[in-house]
């Protein structure tokens, strides 16, 4: 997830974003820039890698005195991690940063270059800034021109822009990625796209809404809201806690990567849907000839999404899946042939049994594929292609936006493949394109959900232990919803095909059994309702999450009516999460830190 910050004033203007670009580090970014202008200069530093590779780079560079400066983190999206992809952007006397999507940056860049601009970057970002120098020929202030440039953009978007215009000055815009203004008494401003950049620097801050755009100079704000008119910038008290401040005013990190699973599906998403097709430009063209059976490999949670990859797979691609527990694949002296293509996938990308599973795969002459969320990791490395999950840096041991990406990520591979094996007419794979796109809307956690989940926790504090039940891919998101409850709330729970209950599990019901029913509108939906009828008839208590009232059950968590079964999924997927949590919290644990438990696992 990509950062920001800004900064106009006469203090140690390169120390100030390398300090808040740093804050920003657990966000997640694989390239980084600034650039200051400074008498009517800009020096402009860019470096791929982690910040310390951009600090050394200004190491010699210590601009004294009145400055304006803006910084960048960036996680890939449009074109790959290089320096000429990296923020900030030029064009002819400004530079531009910017994090969320600009939708239309296709027809507004050949808009430029038939006037003659020649692009330097692969990215959406690089259209904001030319597109204001076009504007600013023709308009009568830097501001106005800047205020065109925004009326002419679709998508999301936090902006900083600096030009030689108006040399005192920083432009901003906000448009449905966070950013924040904050100042002090000295009169000067800063900018961040989160608290943590400005703590020690900033009392007041203004947490800009969706629409607001403007300008600051040393002695001036300008905001104006999104009915274009001129408004007071309303100022709030900043928390001095750095920890708190990343949370950016949640509870526990968890609770924070669960509230922006909306967010980071949407970075994974980004340059990956087109209009026609999905496209994976860290694949060639021909990854999958000669493939004809998929093994995925994982651990824990990474495993839940491997099983869950495989019905999406056989369904939509007609290939053979099979999954692996990388513990047990090995010892098992598993059958490796070459026609098959071994998925290795962690969050981490640094797990170590998965990590041996691949080098056998690879020993094996198997091709490989690690999907994975971190860049440079040992899986990527070792793996002969690698796609990048963009989840950022996921602080909670409990999973959540780290298996809410990956399910992103092999939904579109599935229906990629379909695309390639044609087993999918045009327009099946045009009607999943859309879905896709629904599911950042999807996973938004809705409020009213959450305060109900969290007064019916309490009635799950006791009993000895939670069936989470349901069929086909719900199976998995079963799994998946009983391991985030073993592991904060220490309560005993299990995951089951719902068909399965009448096969042994249902002697241990009664009303101290606890089962978590995940009853989905468009898949089996009556097959697993009578499963579900099962428990109740042995006095189980039963709590359904369903888009359908169920009249049988002792508590019931309501999602949207959605028209496929995988949006369906992802909002299940948050449902279970947030019960997990509330029950976690009403026991007094430790939500981030659960005992025993460590984030990624590097030891058998």
């Amino acid at each position: 997830m990509c950062g920001i910050v800004g900064y106009i004033g006469y203090k140690k203007t390169k120390e100030i974003l390398l300090d808040g670009l740093s804050e920003l580090e657990y966000r997640g970014y694989d390239s980084a820039g600034i650039a200051v202008l400074q008498n009517h200069t800009f020096s402009i530093f860019k470096t791929v890698g982690k910040l310390v590779n951009l600090k050394q780079k200004t190491k010699s560079y210590h601009p004294e005195g009145f400055a304006v400066g803006i910084g960048h983190t960036r996680w890939a999206t449009h074109g790959k991690p290089t320096e000429l992809n990296a923020h900030p952007h030029l064009g002819e006397n400004s530079y531009v940063v910017h994090n969320g999507i600009i939708e239309n940056y296709v027809p507004l860049k050949h808009e430029l270059q038939q006037k003659g601009v020649k692009f330097l970057s692969q990215t959406d970002t690089e259209v904001i800034v030319w597109l204001f120098e076009s504007e600013l020929k023709s308009s009568s202030t830097p501001f106005e021109a800047f205020k065109k440039t925004l009326s002419r953009l679709k998508g999301s978007y936090a902006i900083l822009l600096v030009s030689k215009s108006r040399e005192d000055t920083i432009f901003f815009a906000k448009g449905g990625s966070p950013l924040i203004l904050g100042i002090n008494n000295a009169d000067e401003k800063y900018f961040a796209s989160s608290d943590a950049p400005l703590i020690s620097h900033c009392k007041d801050v203004v947490y800009l809404e969706d629409g607001d755009f403007g300008y600051v100079t040393p002695s001036e704000i300008t905001l104006i809201g999104a009915n274009g008119i001129q408004k007071m910038p309303s100022f709030k008290v900043l928390a001095t806690d750095k920890l708190s401040a990343q949370k950016d005013g949640y509870r526990f990190f968890m609770e924070k990567e669960i509230y922006e699973q909306s967010d980071v599906i949407a970075d994974t998403l980004l340059g990956r849907l087109k209009d026609t097709h999905i496209a994976f430009e860290e694949l060639d063209k021909d990854f999958f000839k000669g493939i004809n059976e998929i093994k995925l490999c994982a651990c824990g949670t990474s495993y839940h999404c491997a099983l869950a990859a495989s019905y999406l797979f056989e369904r939509y691609a007609k290939i053979k899946v099979s999954v692996e527990i990388a513990s047990e694949f090995r010892y098992k002296k598993p059958l490796l042939f070459k026609d098959m293509l071994f998925i290795a996938i962690s969050q981490s990308g640094e797990t170590a049994d998965t990590l041996e599973s691949l080098k056998m795969a690879k020993n094996a002459g198997l091709k490989t594929l690690t999907v994975c969320n971190v860049d440079n990791s040992s899986m990527v490395r070792q793996s002969d292609a690698a796609i990048f999950t963009r989840a950022g840096i996921e602080k909670g041991v409990a999973s959540t936006k780290a298996f809410a990406t990956q399910m992103a990520v092999f939904w579109m591979l599935s229906i990629y493949l379909a695309d390639k094996k044609h087993s999918l007419q045009k327009d099946e794979i045009q009607k999943h394109i859309s879905l896709l796109r629904e599911v950042p809307a999807c996973v938004k956690v809705d409020e009213e959900m959450h305060e109900k989940i969290t007064r019916l926790s309490k009635r799950y504090l006791h009993g000895h232990g939670f069936f989470y039940i349901g069929r086909d891919i719900f199976y998995p998101l079963a799994l998946e919803g009983a391991l985030k409850l073993k592991e904060i709330s220490y309560l005993h729970a299990e995951g089951y095909p719902s068909g399965e209950m009448k096969h042994g599990p249902i002697a241990l019901a009664d009303p101290e059994l606890f089962t978590i029913a995940l009853l989905p509108n468009h898949m089996l939906y009556e097959k697993t309702k009578s499963n579900v009828e099962e428990l109740s008839a042995r006095d189980s208590t039963i709590c359904v999450i369903s888009p359908q009232q169920f009249k049988k059950a002792d508590d019931f968590i309501q999602t949207k009516q959605t028209s496929h079964y995988m949006l369906e999924f992802f909002e299940m997927m948050v449902a279970t999460q947030l019960l997990a949590l509330e029950i976690a919290v009403r026991l007094g644990h430790d939500i981030d830190m659960p005992r025993n438990l460590a984030k990624s696992v590097t030891v058998e």
